[in-house]
């Protein structure tokens, strides 16, 4: 298997980040009803989880299996286990608050930071009870995938299946095209397409994983929208009506790029600003460094419902 760092294959890598979950989110309002009314419901629910008394009883760590499909068409794309082991290891980091630049947040927003207490691991099983490394590979004709949210999730169309939705985490890495890191499918959606995809040189630390994403922050990222958890600035294009339907996050113009300075001020949230060192802004890697107490507790109402079979696993 072979990794070559300096492979022309990846100078097309996005200099800024691209994510496709509010797209999908988009086409499966307007295609499916069902996904609608789920939609409605779900946040219902974590209005009520966030109303209720519930954090009364503080909750033990979620442990969530995983299983990473790599579909690849050139060597490169077929990444090495131990690239998708430091992947595991940015987000049991990253969603335990134990990652060592968190010390970057700025005084103005350090009470806000908190432990999410959602631990990853390759699964050891796989859906037959048989014994797994958690990592399936597919070599594929296909040249890259679109964020269509379903070629790359079937044998079909040269992916591969998803394994039980309910059960695992399913992650797909394979070449994006369109100039997209990932996307996630937020709860609701159909069962089949349900996980997240990260384009091949956006995965973990090491091997193929190439700078400015190349610290496995787009794959925190992305397992936040699988939470649902919505973009900091509420995706409305600067217009600074929108929510994330958070509270705790500053009301905030757009998304951020690259690596902003302390304070940047928009939607008049001076003195402190955007909370762009935030994993649900559109920042460097290096840059992106944590989740709030509030982005916790949706979390938290997610696996209450929608992800509710995660808590038995």
């Amino acid at each position: 298997m072979t990794n070559h760092t300096n492979s022309s294959e990846r100078t097309n890598t996005p200099a800024t980040r691209k994510c496709a979950t509010i797209e999908i989110h988009h086409k499966l309002l307007e295609e499916s009803e069902q996904y609608r009314n789920a939609r409605i419901e779900i946040e219902s629910m974590t209005n009520e989880y966030f109303n209720s008394l519930r954090l009364e009883a503080e909750r033990a760590v979620v442990k969530i299996p995983v299983v990473v499909h790599v579909v690849w068409n050139t060597d490169e794309q077929n990444i090495s286990d131990e690239q998708i082991h430091s992947q595991i290891d940015v987000l049991n980091r990253d969603f335990r608050a134990t990652n060592p630049d968190i010390t970057n947040v700025p005084s103005a927003f350090k009470n806000f930071v908190s432990d999410a207490k959602i631990e990853f691991f390759l699964a050891t099983k796989d859906p037959n009870g048989n014994q797994t490394t958690g990592i399936t590979r597919t070599h594929t004709t296909e040249q890259s995938f679109s964020a269509d949210d379903n070629s790359v999730k079937s044998e079909s169309t040269g992916g591969i299946n998803a394994w039980p939705t309910d059960k695992y985490l399913n992650l797909w890495v394979c070449k994006l095209s369109g100039g997209v890191l990932g996307y996630a499918q937020f709860p609701g959606g159909p069962s089949e397409t349900d996980g997240v995809v990260i384009t091949y040189t956006a995965f973990g630390t090491t091997g193929t994983a190439t700078e400015p994403f190349h610290l496995g922050r787009t794959s925190t990222h992305e397992i936040g929208h699988w939470f649902n958890l919505f973009h900091i600035w509420g995706d409305d294009n600067g217009a600074c009506t929108g929510s994330d339907r958070v509270a705790d996050t500053p009301n905030q113009g757009d998304h951020n790029f690259g690596k902003p300075k302390f304070p940047n001020i928009s939607c008049n949230n001076g003195p402190d600003g955007d909370m762009f060192m935030n994993y649900m802004d559109y920042v460097d890697d290096d840059t992106m460094v944590m989740f709030t107490k509030d982005q916790v507790d949706r979390m938290d109402a997610c696996l209450a419902g929608p992800r509710s079979s995660f808590l038995k696993s």
